[in-house]
Order: structure tokens, then sequence, then C-alpha cells
């Protein structure tokens, strides 16, 4: 492999770089016939990221005919190549990256006004192909806008915040800071912070479906830096609650892919409602079943003295608390019962980021015969994490 990128495009490949170190630890590397391409994957793989840049790109693009080169290394390793963004534009003239099969190492050479070179021989291990399983075409709602919109609307948004809830209507859009609803009293104490978007701000707004997508923020932010510097529009495509939200920029020369998780609560709730309703119903009380309770019951109602005004009612007999403990017992049990039946019914889902988008890393063509994929339901990161 031996590519050069020269002028402004070094900084756009160093803003793609940061944008997904936003994404995961670990940058994939595979020069391919239509392009490179640059991938990164999160830890519970609920966001992946892809940036694939044309051969015109650059100004020289060559890979070796008849050999696959597949690689990862440590994001923050490629991100010390490119380390200060704003000196690369004024003192880097040309980027040359090449593949050293001798020692195994990416070179990255930084060639720098007045002759000065920076070399990076950046180690690498082997690695399979890394895709994600989307059609963002066949989503229902398509947004695009420009990149100083969505800057605009996200700074309202603290940076500790970590998701967001977009919904959609006919002429509308709405963007808030997701609370939990396993907060509690700490919900009814939480900031809540709603920016409403119109239709005519953006430059393409089309809703089939009205609904509302949780996802991170983080990964959105990390788009933005890109798109805000290189000028792009960003592309928004979602469908229901539970399936992928796909955020891109497309140029002549390089596309951007972020796909992210969203929070599929509504399937959550529909099956705790579901399972609810196909329970069958508790059996009734076998209060009035019992024969020493009977007995005590008739007892109780044989001896007990009716009403009289001419007098103070007849004190208790002795054998009547018996009776009376046991209905009071027995009635406090009904209470928890019930009371457990409330608490349960009445608590909340369990939240799940749900990432129908993501199998296992796909393997080469030559073992796609062999292996069977395993998908997998994943877990959201940090934010999901039971308190």
């Amino acid at each position: 492999m031996d590519c050069v990128v020269t002028g402004g495009n070094v900084k756009v490949l160093a803003k793609a770089i940061h944008s997904l170190s936003r994404i995961g630890d670990d940058l994939y590397v595979e020069p391919e016939e239509d392009g490179l391409a640059l991938r990164s994957v999160n830890s519970a793989r609920s966001a992946y990221a892809c940036f694939l840049f044309a051969p015109l790109f650059f100004s020289r693009y060559t890979i070796p005919a008849g050999h696959t080169f597949r690689c990862k290394m440590p994001i923050k390793s490629v991100q010390a190549v490119f380390r200060s963004l704003a000196s690369l534009e004024k003192t880097v003239e040309k980027c040359h990256i090449e593949l050293d099969d001798q020692k195994n190492r990416l070179t990255f050479t930084l060639h720098c006004k007045h002759g000065l070179l920076k070399t990076h021989n950046l180690s690498f291990q082997d690695s399979e192909s890394l895709q994600a399983v989307f059609d963002r075409d066949s989503c229902a709602n398509v947004f695009k806008a420009q990149p100083r919109l969505l800057v605009d609307t996200v700074v309202h948004f603290p940076s500790s915040l970590e998701e967001v809830t977009v919904s959609v209507s006919d002429e509308r859009m709405w963007v808030r800071n997701h609370v939990d609803d396993e907060a509690g009293d700490l919900q009814s104490k939480a900031m809540l912070t709603e920016l409403c978007l119109a239709s005519d701000e953006f430059d393409h707004f089309a809703v089939q479906v009205h609904n509302s997508v949780t996802f991170c923020l983080k990964e959105l932010r990390g788009l933005l830096v890109f798109a805000e510097s290189t000028g792009l529009p960003i592309s928004m495509y979602f469908d229901e609650p539970g399936s992928p939200v796909v955020l891109s920029v497309t140029d002549s020369v390089l596309e951007g892919n972020f796909v992210l998780a969203t929070l599929s609560d509504d399937d959550s709730r529909k099956n705790v409602t579901e399972l609810t309703q196909s329970l069958p119903p508790p059996p009734p009380d076998d209060f009035m079943n019992d024969d020493i309770d009977s007995y005590l019951i008739a007892m109780d109602t044989s001896i007990a003295p009716g009403p009289s005004s001419k007098g103070p009612p007849t004190p208790p007999l002795p054998k009547q608390p018996a009776a009376a403990n046991h209905r009071t017992r027995t009635h406090s049990e009904e209470e928890e019962k019930e009371g457990d039946q409330t608490a349960n019914s009445g608590r909340p889902p369990d939240k799940k980021f749900c990432s129908l988008f993501f199998g296992s890393m796909i393997p080469p063509s030559s073992q796609m015969s062999t292996q069977p994929m395993k998908s997998q339901n994943v877990l959201a990161s940090d934010s999901e994490d039971d308190t």
C-alpha cells in the first residue's frame, strides 16, 4: 500500500481520524479498490463509524494486486501523528502512508516546509474485515441539514449529557435531553432542555412515521466536528426505536457513515403489557373455604350480640380475638401481596440499546462459508449500567 495525501486533504484526513477516536479505541485500516477505508467500533458494538476515501482523494493511491491487507492499531497512536490540527495546514505539505512489509510497520511520513520530515513507524495487528449491516435507504424518515444548524442545537446541552431524544412530526423536529425513567425523585429535579426545529431550516425534510429515537450524543458531536470543518451537510436516517440511526456525510471523494444504536424502551413496555395480559388470573382466596375459619366465623356471628338501644354493647367474648387476629393477619398479607403486584407493575422496564445492525465482525470471504454469523444484542456502554 502506498498513498500520498497533499494540501488541504491532510487536514481532512486528520479530522476524520479524530472523529473516529470518539467511537472506539482501535482504528481499522483496510485498503480497497474503491478507496481507503478507516473504521472504528466501540467496545459494546453499539456505535460504528467508517470513512471511505476515494482514490481521487489522494495524489497517489496504489495497492498491490491480489494481496489483501487489513490491520488494526491503537487509534491514539495515529492521533499522535496528526496531533496539532491547527498547524497542519500551515506546515505540512503532504502525508505519505506506506506499508513496510519487512518491518511490519505502517509508516506515516509528514513532509513539512523547509524540507523537514516527520516519520512515524506504527506497529499493527492483522484483523478481520469490520463491517456493520445497515440499509439507510430503507429508513422511513430522512433529513439533511447544514452542520451549523445541528452545532447550534447541541451547544445548548452540557458536555456531560450522554443521550438525546429526537422526535419528529410532519413539520417539526424536537431535540431534548433524555432522562432515565428509573431516576425516580431525581427525574423531577432534573433540568429538561428541548429545542424545536422547523422543517424549513433543513435542506431536506421527509417524515413518513411519527416517532422518537434516543441515542448517544458523544458520537454525534464527533461527526459534527468533522462536518463543520469540511462544510459538508449531514444526513440523518432513522426508523423506529430500537433500529439504528445513521448519520452520513458525502462528497465526491469521501463518504462517512456513523451508525448508532437507539434505545428500545417501547418494545420492553409492550412485552411487559403482553406478559401481564397473558398471565392467568390469580386463584380465589381460600379464606372462606377453610373449615376452621368458617367455624370461627360462624361462632363469632352466633355469639356476638345484636345492636341494642337500651344499654352499652356487650363486651366481646374471649374467643373473638382469635378470629379477629386471623382476619387482620390475612388482610395484611393480602395488602402486602397487592402492594408487591402494584410495585412490580409500576416499575419501568429495563432500558436496553438494540444493536441489530451488529453481529460479530465479518470474517474474510474465504471463511464466510464455513463460519456462521452470530448476532448479538448489545447493551450500550456506560449509559446503561444499572445503578
